[in-house]
């Protein structure tokens, strides 16, 4: 890879600057003239309203609704430093996303800003670093965001007209964010980039705005933007689908490389390279490292190392997701045999974290409360560790707050929401995610398990080793649930012959 620095200059910098980090500006005034001549006139690129621009309109309405009178202010995030010149794979911030419809890698440092009108309403304004002209020094200087070196960007008309938001120059945003700051409160998604935050709460000061309680008017917000995403509107379950789909195409190649991995002395990393390819050529790429835990590996819950050996006779398990274009995320698990054949051992762990599956299903329906999946997953598998004799009490018992013994062997939740972030709408309040009614609309995971450590003591030798998760994502519907992974499947025999089939 070349080197794209040739001095080096302080991450932190104001966001019209970010751009001069990584400089390769040359003295000679012949070659400043000679590399800015001599061009073809860009391809106009066609450009059209994006399908999402109308669901995101109808998001911003939403949260601007909820604040009404506020400026508010959701940055995109800037490029991370990976390793000294060299940065990250760009992501922007999920709430970011959720309002503009924009998913891809072109935004670094944008800014939406919903600006209060006097009359009611609002205007959105959507602030970024628009393609700069060929006789600019960015276009052939700026290893970071100049298009000799990283490709071009849109142009102001291009995004605004696949978004649907007026667009400015990221230079207007100061301000744009002083403008009237002593009369008009101000709310920013404070994690999602520093120096525009501290932009925000030097105009705050400024304008004599600065409350007591500005971090927690600051968290009220992303709490606000974290439940508009509980419900799921027809775009986005499309876009899950679409996730979860490609996801499954990404199992069958893992099976596929089964023989390969076998032979590989980090088999795990087989297994997670074939799935990373088939996430790059059908999306964006993951949604998150993917956990690829043979044999033993398998009971510890967020096993990412993958450096593991695959061995036949031992299960795999398999906790891997496709994100696409527009960055929502699949969440799909399955504990696999590696010879396509489970053992009366491995089958009997996982018919109960199937049946506690399928309990988990059942319990899906418009007005039964989120916390009741959970329920219904860990009740059967309480009673299934008890008539295996495993419980040191009873399941009443071992259920109440007060005893737990289940935990030992089955520790997390049943489920989570997802969308754009695998665990999504994180920072929604308890009254609306874990005790909220179940909702058409919602996306979950139901994704119950059971991990006997190599070193358990407390289980008979032959359960010692083996860890069995199983994980769908389903959709709530008006009459009940969805399992929009359906075609990957869950049940015993019905997993060894679709292996057997990708093998044939």
């Amino acid at each position: 890879m070349v080197s794209s620095a040739d001095e080096s200059v302080s991450e932190q910098q104001p966001l019209a600057d970010r751009g001069s980090n990584r400089s390769h500006r040359p003295n000679s005034d012949a070659f400043r003239t000679f590399i800015a001549s001599a061009w073809a006139p860009r391809d106009e690129p066609k450009v059209a309203r994006a399908r999402v621009a109308d669901h995101a309109r109808w998001r911003r309405d939403q949260i601007a609704e909820r604040f009404p009178g506020n400026r508010l202010v959701v940055p995109a995030g800037p490029l991370k430093v990976r390793s000294n010149d060299t940065d990250y794979r760009f992501r922007p911030h999920s709430a970011f996303a959720h309002l503009t419809g924009l998913g891809t890698d072109e935004e670094p440092d944008a800014v939406l800003v919903l600006h209060p009108e006097a009359g009611g309403g609002y205007e959105a304004v959507l602030y970024f670093r628009p393609l700069a002209s060929r006789d600019t020094e960015e276009f052939y200087a700026d290893a970071r965001y100049g298009e000799f070196w990283v490709g071009a960007r849109p142009t102001l008309d291009e995004l605004e007209t696949r978004t649907g938001i007026r667009c400015a120059h990221i230079d207007e945003l100061p301000d744009a964010l002083a403008k009237d700051a002593g009369h008009v409160a101000m709310r920013v998604v404070r994690e999602a980039d520093e120096a525009v935050t501290a932009q925000v709460d030097a105009a705050r000061t400024a304008g004599q705005a600065q409350a007591e309680n500005t971090t927690a008017e600051d968290a009220a917000l992303a709490e606000a933007l974290s439940e508009l995403r509980l419900i799921k509107d027809e775009w986005e379950v499309e876009q899950l689908r679409q996730a979860v789909d490609a996801t499954i195409e990404g199992f069958a190649e893992i099976v596929r490389a089964l023989p390969r991995a076998t032979e590989h002395p980090r088999g795990e990393r087989v297994i997670e390279g074939v799935f990373s390819a088939r996430a790059r050529e059908d999306g964006n790429g993951t949604g998150y490292d993917t956990i690829a835990a043979a044999g033993e590996h398998a009971t510890t819950l967020h096993w990412i190392r993958n450096n593991g050996q695959v061995r036949a006779g031992e299960l795999v398990l398999v906790d891997a997701g496709v994100e696409v274009d527009s960055l929502y995320t699949a969440d799909v698990t399955r504990t696999l045999p590696v010879d396509g054949t489970f053992t009366d051992v491995q089958r009997r762990i996982y018919t109960a974290v199937l049946d506690a599956a399928d309990a988990a299903f059942a319990a899906v329906k418009p007005g039964l409360k989120f916390r009741d999946v959970h329920t219904a997953a860990v009740t059967v598998l309480a009673e299934r560790l008890a008539e295996w004799g495993l419980l040191p009490v009873g399941v009443d018992v071992a259920l109440s707050p007060a005893g737990q013994q289940h935990r030992r062997w089955m520790p997390h939740g049943t489920s989570h929401h997802l969308g754009l972030d695998v665990h999504d709408c994180a920072q929604a309040r308890r009254e609306m995610y874990l005790d909220a009614e179940l909702e058409p609309g919602m996306v979950f995971t139901i994704e119950p398990g059971l991990y006997f450590k190599a070193d358990d003591l407390a289980v008979p030798e032959e359960f010692r080793g083996i860890g069995v998760r199983i994980e769908d994502n389903v959709l709530v519907t008006a009459d009940g649930v969805e399992n929009l992974s359906a075609a990957l499947p869950r049940r015993p025999e019905d997993v060894e012959a679709w292996m057997a089939s990708l093998r044939d």
